[in-house]
């Protein structure tokens, strides 16, 4: 892993030599020396990556020394950069009187830091080298058998399951379900589902909860974790029973509001990863016992947790055992060979391999997922899954699945090792939103580049080999197929934080028990997933990346970490937060998101100097002004915001770098002629004045990247008619969604041709049609994904035909009565959402006819 860091400087240098050799003189020399010796140090540790066993714990130490001189090298260059911009910034003279003397690097203060680090270096690199010999360090020598990475078991995180892939699992779900509906006990009862980590509990509490919720007329599932928030978990409760929650309430005042609603209703709730007592003594009186039926399903891997809330030897905890033999395999191949049902399409000289590989796993379901992810990437040959068994070095009892799990990391390749280990910085149970995720390893310099392709596109293949590697879990996907939004197992996370943490590749904050935090110097990339404000003091000035989850309004001070390339804040109020000053500071910064952060109180002229900014991400944050200084920046690569409309672009700028750009106002003066938009794929305009949307036809017709636009204008204002007629938007063959907010012309007839040809996502929001426009939108062939938000007047709706591979259709304040689907039509639907009758307030009635 050791060679990520020296491939991202080793870029820096490259541009290092480029742009400003002429001004180094000397030390310029000395900076090709460095890239010279990283050249050869990364293509032996690549090496050595791809050929070392583990357990060489002399050469692993060797390894990381050389990592180490790679991070020194690369601290050394960053901060002459930061210095000289500093001083160009004080004195616009200052790249002069460098260049004039930097053959006397001795009356340069920069240039003598740098040439005297870079020299300390080569006679660190030249010790590190010799001490190879002395002590006949062989990298590629195995170590010997015995040191495995063993972890504490933890629990799947939650997710929506195919109950079509699931294995094993079918009569315990049977009998948890009879336990619910066990009429001969009306007291409210606790049935507790407890097993190891990786067991499956999660998903059998899931697939029981999608078949009993139908029986109470309260059901909610949450997620609980070891560092739970009362608080928090009673606000989630009350929030999925009712619209809003009062953000002032204390512990007991929620506790006495979520008694309230419960006490007239049956309920069903289901708390999954419950790891102490403590929870449900804090809990239960808020789960009133009224004798009708209700109950509560935990998921814990501890007994007594099961124990302490239900004594009643009526009710003992449900423990789930390993899955046989048989169902091993079963789930083994299913992950091993895709597609294919049975051990029978299993090639006959592959089956007795297939049977050792299961077994290897003692029934624990995540490592049969784990080890057949690793094993769809081989050949189906008898060699290779040899070779794959034969690597195996496992033991006993709960040491084997974490070797399985430390398999599947070792068998990556260098890069995508980077992008598994960054998960480490994500709390527990965290769903990842896919595009931030993506944005965020460009911008750490951890993707490669390829050909025709964008380092996105590449980042989101990394992604989608993390998923079939089942070292991710998909949450959802997007309509067009691309992941979405996707969380980590507790037991993959930990393998994560523990490799991430001997590797120095990212610190997460608070530590695990027992675990020393490191070095301030030591720190290159941190999370903070606590609210405790001295946790900041572990950083250092050489820290790359802090991830800030929050739960107040303190923050970092930027002035103290001028190296970062990555910032994100998310959930901390800052509308009261001022010391943001040090923001232009971060001249190294890649990738900047304040989301979920009410509103930023920053200069806009802070944005200016970021001069390598790719990312600002402000989704959920408002802004008083407009950053006029970020379209400056011709890095920039993605802009999203959220309500909060940036104003236009300047008519004169480079913009050819840039993909996103969600959401900006329409400014009459400068669409018609926007430069350099022409790789942008996803764009959201806004604007309240609809005589100003009379230049989007023309900047749309040089859009031809665009996957993705959104259009929305103020209250009751119209959609431009030349933007949907005549046909302007058909024309867009590469367009996949489409987001049309607003009232459409009454003189534009709603036909399929209005509408590209490939779409796949349409939401249309207040267009008020007065005909039914379910005929039209039906002939849309490669619609997947519907969503209509007060769109039509009418009493009734009535689909026919059509929607040939429709999956999900969401309708939304739409005043109808019966919404009829004939039979032939979508017959791919999967998911229907529709509401209650605004005017009548009666469930609208659906009917699938099926009318011959």
């Amino acid at each position: 892993m050791a060679e990520s860091a020296v491939e991202f400087v080793l870029s820096k240098l490259g541009d290092m030599i480029v742009k400003e050799v002429e001004h180094l003189g000397s030390v310029g020399e000395k900076v090709k020396w460095a890239q010279t010796e990283l050249m050869d140090i990364r293509c032996y540790l690549k090496d050595a990556d791809s050929k070392r066993c583990k357990g060489n714990t002399t050469a692993e130490n060797w390894l990381n020394q050389l990592r180490d001189v790679a991070y020194r090298i690369e601290d050394a260059t960053d901060t002459f950069y930061l210095e000289v911009e500093d001083n160009r910034h004080n004195d616009p003279s200052f790249l002069h009187k460098l260049k004039k003397l930097c053959h006397k690097p001795m009356e340069v203060p920069v240039l003598h830091k740098l040439a005297t680090e870079l020299d300390d270096i080569k006679k660190v690199l030249e010790g590190i080298s010799n001490s190879k010999v002395v002590y006949s360090i062989d990298p590629f020598q195995d170590g010997g058998k015995g040191n495995t990475i063993v972890m504490p078991f933890r629990r799947a995180a939650y997710q929506d399951v195919d109950e079509t892939e699931v294995v094993g699992l079918d009569a315990d779900k049977n009998k948890i379900l009879k336990l619910l509906r066990y009429e001969e006990t009306p007291r409210r009862a606790v049935i507790t589902i407890v097993g190891t980590g990786g067991l499956g509990k999660t998903t059998l509490a899931h697939m029981v909860y999608k078949s009993a919720k139908a029986d109470f007329k309260y059901h909610i599932m949450l997620s609980v974790s070891e560092q739970f928030s009362l608080t928090d978990l009673l606000r989630k409760m009350l929030s999925k029973l009712k619209y809003s929650v009062p953000k002032k309430q204390d512990v007991g005042a929620l506790i006495s509001e979520l008694k309230d609603l419960l006490t007239s209703r049956r309920y069903l709730i289901i708390l999954d990863d419950v790891w102490g007592p403590v929870l449900w003594n804090q809990l239960k009186d808020a789960l009133p016992d009224v004798k009708n039926g209700s109950r509560v399903l935990m998921t814990s891997r501890f007994i007594d947790v099961a124990k302490s809330a239900n004594p009643d030897p009526r009710m003992p905890p449900y423990e789930l055992d390993f899955l046989s033999d048989e169902h091993s395999l079963d789930l083994f191949l299913r992950k091993a060979i895709p597609y294919e049902e049975s051990d029978e399409k299993c090639p006959s000289d592959l089956i007795e391999l297939a049977n050792a590989l299961s077994k290897k796993c003692k029934g624990l379901p995540l490592a049969l997922i784990v080890l057949g992810g690793i094993i769809s990437t081989k050949d189906q040959t008898y060699h290779a899954w040899k070779g794959v068994l034969d690597t195996m070095d496992w033991h006993s009892d709960g040491k084997d699945c974490m070797n399985v799990l430390a398999m599947s990391y070792e068998d990556m390749p260098y890069y995508l090792k980077s992008c598994f280990l960054y998960l480490a910085s994500f709390p527990e149970d965290y769903e990842i939103t896919a595009t931030r995720l993506v944005n965020m390893w460009v911008a750490e310099g951890f993707i490669p580049q390829q050909d025709r392709k964008t380092m996105e596109e590449t980042s989101k293949d990394c992604l989608e080999q993390l998923f079939q590697r089942s070292m991710i879990q998909v949450s959802s996907r997007s309509p067009n197929g691309s992941i979405k939004y996707c969380r980590v197992h507790d037991l993959l996370r930990d393998l994560a934080m523990h490799q991430a943490g001997k590797e120095n590749f990212v610190t997460v904050f608070p530590q695990p028990q027992g675990i020393n935090h490191p070095s301030k110097l030591a720190t290159r990339r941190a999370s903070l997933q606590s609210c405790s404000p001295h946790l900041i003091e572990c950083l250092g000035p050489y820290t790359r990346s802090l991830l800030w989850f929050g739960h107040n309004n303190s923050v970092p001070s930027y002035s103290e970490f001028k190296l970062l390339r990555v910032l994100e804040i998310v959930g901390v109020n800052m509308s009261h937060v001022t010391n943001l000053k040090g923001l232009d500071k971060l001249i190294h910064l890649k990738y900047l998101g304040f989301k979920n952060c009410f509103q930023l109180n920053v200069s806009t002229s802070s944005f200016g100097r970021l001069k390598n900014l790719q990312t600002l991400d402000l989704r959920g944050t408002s802004m008083q002004q407009s950053p006029m200084g970020l379209w400056t920046i011709g890095t920039l690569r993605h802009v999203l915001t959220g309500k909060w409309s940036c104003s236009g672009l300047p008519s004169r700028g480079d913009f050819i770098n840039l993909q996103t750009l969600k959401w900006v106002s329409v400014m009459e003066t400068w669409l018609s002629h926007v430069p350099g938009l022409s790789n942008l794929r996803t764009l959201g305009l806004s604007n309240p004045y609809t005589e100003w949307w009379d230049p989007v036809p023309n900047l749309l017709g040089t859009l031809t990247s665009l996957v993705s636009l959104g259009i929305r204008t103020h209250s009751e204002n119209h959609i431009p008619k030349e933007i949907i007629y005549p046909r302007a938007l058909a024309n867009y063959q590469n367009l996949q969604n489409l987001y049309l907010d607003g009232v459409w012309s009454e003189n534009v007839t709603l036909e399929a041709g209005l509408f590209p040809p490939y779409l796949v996502k349409l939401t249309l929001i207040n267009s008020k049609f007065r005909q039914d426009p379910m005929m039209e939108l039906g002939k849309l062939k490669s619609l997947k994904k519907l969503q209509l938000n007060s769109t039509y007047k009418g009493e009734k709706m009535v689909c026919q035909e059509g929607f040939a591979v429709l999956q999900s259709l969401i309708l939304n304040e739409i005043c109808i009565n019966v919404f009829t689907i004939e039979k032939g039509a979508m017959p791919k639907l999967k998911f229907l959402r529709y509401p209650l009758n605004s005017s009548t307030r009666r469930v609208l009635l659906v009917f699938i006819n099926f009318v011959e």
